[in-house]
């Protein structure tokens, strides 16, 4: 998982890096079997984003938790050029 170049390795190396590597081992196969549990139920083909597809898309998901708490806040987020 850590070296691998799918969306689940980049999921497993956010949380290594947050709580550490046993607990990101068993939430990415906890991951892992909801999403098989999910193509079986729904008999729908796997899509798998690149890492960098959910690199991506973490970013704008936090950038978007940041703005809702700084409007809770009373502060506007102003984003910078570089």
């Amino acid at each position: 998982m850590s070296r691998s170049s799918s969306s689940f390795g980049a999921f497993y190396r956010r949380l290594r890096a947050k709580v550490g590597p046993k607990v990101a081992i068993v939430a990415t196969a906890h991951k892992l079997a909801r999403t098989f549990y999910h193509m079986l139920k729904h008999r729908t083909p796997f899509r798998d984003l690149s890492a960098q597809e959910y690199e991506k898309r973490a970013r704008q998901h936090e950038i978007a938790n940041l703005r809702k708490k700084a409007a809770k806040l009373g502060v506007a987020l102003v984003e910078s050029l570089g």
